[in-house]
């Protein structure tokens, strides 16, 4: 593959944890902790192919609806691993970023997000984007509701409202709209995810349980997406 061929942006929906934990007869919790040593794994397999910008879907707005046990056990998790990725991070120039809302995350988890986010703002490498506590369809309302506020504040003119200013006022300004979604654990699903910037991305699915996902998978999805045409709506040409 030429670099040309390498999506420059690569979002992954992570399924498949608990799943992989009751196929071994183990706590829900575990293939959640095994899913987030992958996290790590995974940036770095980015950072080795020349990845810009690595959104990985951690925690939806729906996800609050599981079991307190497991959410408690969840919020743990994501702490001890935005601690313990820090190191991995500075080494390799990875600079961590945040899409979703802060409302309802514990106070611990909010200050080790902020905190690796503050570490690594300087880093110039690939863009590792958290999307924790995130629901795309919130998203859409949220920057909806600042484009109002900045008209009703003579900010904006009706005129200056297209789709780049809605993209400028998303969650995930700044960043290039993924070339590529990912999801495992053979799901076929968004289930509200990046709805307006997955637009023209290319979906590959992949049986492969999260906790299992590796640098094979990773290659294969991005060498389906090399073999593609993207169209962008329009036809193919001779």
């Amino acid at each position: 593959m030429t670099i040309e061929q390498i999506p420059r942006h690569i979002a992954i929906i992570m399924d498949g944890n608990g799943r992989w934990a009751q196929n071994r007869k183990l706590p829900r919790l575990e293939g959640h902790r095994r899913g987030g040593k992958i996290v790590e794994k995974t940036a770095l397999d980015g950072v080795s192919l020349g990845i810009e910008s690595l959104t990985l879907y951690a925690f939806s707005t729906e996800n609050w609806k599981r079991p307190k046990a497991e959410i408690k056990g969840l919020m743990h998790l994501y702490s001890q691993y935005l601690v313990g990725i820090r190191p991995m991070m500075m080494k390799n120039n990875v600079r961590l970023v945040h899409i979703g809302t802060i409302e309802k995350l514990p106070d611990k988890l909010l200050r080790d997000l902020s905190e690796s986010i503050e570490m690594t703002a300087g880093n110039s490498g690939m863009v590792l984007a958290l999307a924790l506590n995130y629901g795309s369809r919130i998203e859409i309302v949220d920057a909806a509701k600042k484009i109002a506020q900045q008209y009703k504040d003579g900010k904006l003119s009706l005129e200056d409202i297209d789709e780049q200013c809605m993209s400028d006022n998303l969650y995930t300004a700044g960043l290039h709209d993924p070339d590529l979604l990912i999801r495992t654990a053979n799901e076929k699903r968004i289930s509200n995810f990046l709805l307006w910037q997955i637009s023209y991305s290319e979906f590959y699915v992949t049986e492969t349980y999260w906790p299992d996902f590796g640098k094979e998978d990773l290659e294969k999805a991005i060498v389906a997406y090399a073999n593609r045409a993207r169209r962008f709506g329009s036809i193919k040409t001779k």
